[in-house]
């Protein structure tokens, strides 16, 4: 399985950014899978998640309400609109895959995760 992260970016505070990612080699039709970020100096954290098995969707406080996960079936790609962003949301941004579905509380949790893309920044700034 190999993820392929993209759409990072620059933006202005209450600005808008939609982060894709696409997956390859996929041995599951029912996987679960997320976005993480992490800021310098801190640990990786849960952004937003989504159950394949039935599409359900989770989201850290701090982002509900403002971001979106969602997916093209066809093109096996996952999306992140994140819409109203602050300055507190730069960080790198990782998605990630596990093979199986997962319960909501698993998404927190970065090491239940087999397959990581490679990053992509995202930098909120005036």
């Amino acid at each position: 399985v190999q993820l392929q992260a993209s759409g990072g970016g620059l933006v202005q505070p209450g600005g808008s950014l939609r982060l894709s990612c696409a997956a390859s080699g996929l041995t599951s039709n029912s996987p679960s899978m997320g976005w993480f970020r992490q800021a310098p100096g801190k640990e990786r954290e849960f952004v937003a998640g989504l159950r394949w098995a039935d599409n359900n969707r989770f989201y850290a406080h701090a982002v509900k309400g403002r971001f979106a996960i969602s997916r093209d079936n066809a093109q096996n790609t996952m999306y992140l609109q994140m819409n109203n962003l602050k300055l507190e949301d730069t960080a790198v941004y990782y998605c990630a895959l596990y093979d199986r579905s997962l319960n909501s509380g698993s998404f927190y949790n970065p090491r239940l995760f087999d397959y990581w893309g490679q990053g992509t920044q995202v930098t909120v700034s005036s």
